[in-house]
């Protein structure tokens, strides 16, 4: 199945190049190119695509306006953020907004096309050295854990499943908890496995349920 593509860029360099990468790509179909938020929320109305990538230093509106409007009236379509910002507001900003994916502009034509793939497989496309800006963030953010009571049992879980399972909390995707956490999607199964058998329970959802019944989150 072809994926649609709506590109929201005002630079047209930065334009051409992202349009050429979703052109070279068979399995993806461009539905529009334009430089403005305001034309890029008209083509989501008129056309909504499945993957809209947006840059958010757009020279009319801010492009988190775009990414809200997309996340309200287009929940279907995925949002991929292509951006020089890589600052710890517009990446926060952004992911409230509703994106689900954030590259830095130095992204190749190939790592384009392939995050798009990605987000439309349930990814969360991010570029390193954004991914590494989310995690210290989420460290930093994290509330303190209280001292458990002298008579409390001890966690069944190590600091790696228990960190595993907070970033699983916030909706993440294995993959993008890999990412984060500087281990292989793979590697993520195995301790969400773990988990499961520790707290025996099958799913995410009720492995986040039990883990804070227990006080573990």
């Amino acid at each position: 199945m072809t994926t649609s593509v709506l590109i929201v860029e005002d630079e047209p360099e930065f334009l051409r190049r992202f349009s050429d990468a979703v052109l070279a790509d068979p399995a993806l179909a461009l539905v529009g190119a334009v430089a403005t938020g305001r034309a890029g929320i008209a083509m989501l109305d008129a056309q909504p695509p499945d993957v809209m990538l947006v840059d958010l230093g757009l020279p009319d509106i801010d492009g988190v306006e775009v990414i809200r409007h997309a996340a309200r009236r287009h929940p279907q379509c995925d949002v991929l953020v292509v951006t020089m910002f890589g600052d710890d507001q517009h990446v926060v900003d952004s992911i409230e907004a509703g994106a689900t994916g954030y590259l830095l502009k130095d992204a190749g034509a190939q790592r384009i096309a392939a995050s798009i793939h990605e987000l439309r497989a349930g990814g969360s496309p991010i570029s390193p050295s954004i991914a590494r800006r989310v995690l210290s963030r989420f460290r930093i953010s994290a509330a303190p854990q209280p001292a458990p009571a002298k008579d409390a049992a001890p966690s069944p879980l190590t600091e790696r499943e228990t960190e595993i399972l907070r970033l699983a909390a916030k909706g993440l995707s294995f993959e993008t908890i890999g990412e984060l956490t500087g281990i292989s999607p793979h590697t993520v199964v195995a301790h969400v496995k773990k988990i499961y058998r520790k707290l025996a329970v099958h799913s995410r959802g009720e492995a986040v349920y039990e883990a804070s019944q227990m006080g573990l989150l």
